[in-house]
């Protein structure tokens, strides 16, 4: 199937994505616990989306509306703002009513679904990297050579199993 026609979970999809990258550069991403995106919406030329975050910070928590305004039709097609806003903040244990805090959008009936955070912020993994010289090229050498010798060695026996049976 086409990906473009597979439907999207909430959160997914590339403007959902879009507010993510640019999250990484306003907030530290790493202390966010909770992601709640609303339904999009789409009007005339532009597609609308909201997020509420959840972010731990020290003893306290912050709670955050995320949104995005993406241009899909029109000459100003692919167009992209974003903005984020501290909408309360309270002791820890407060998670639910903090989220009571968040505005409701007057024309949406249907709350906020959970999105897994990592979906929206994968955990950072740093690779080493590993010079092409020095111990590690010469073992990648010695490794070709056992190569080259087993399937010289396999090639051998294979030939002289195909004599023997004649």
């Amino acid at each position: 199937m086409l990906a473009s026609l597979t439907p999207r979970g909430p959160g997914e999809g590339p403007h959902w994505e879009r507010l993510a990258i640019w999250l990484h550069d306003q907030l530290p991403v790493v202390e966010v616990d909770g992601v709640w995106v609303f339904r999009v919406l789409r009007r005339d030329l532009n597609e609308y989306g909201t997020a509420v975050l959840s972010r731990v910070d020290g003893d306290r928590r912050r709670i955050y509306t995320a949104s995005y305004v993406a241009t899909i039709k029109g000459k100003k097609r692919g167009g992209f703002e974003a903005t984020i806003e501290e909408v309360g903040s309270g002791p820890l244990e407060a998670l639910r009513e903090l989220l009571a805090l968040v505005p409701v959008r007057a024309d949406d009936e249907d709350p906020p679904v959970a999105v897994d955070v990592d979906l929206w912020f994968p955990p950072q993994v740093v690779q080493e990297e590993l010079p092409l010289d020095g111990p590690v090229g010469e073992d990648v050498a010695e490794d070709a050579e056992v190569v080259a010798v087993t399937a010289e060695h396999e090639a051998a026996e294979s030939s002289g199993d195909a004599g023997a049976d004649d």
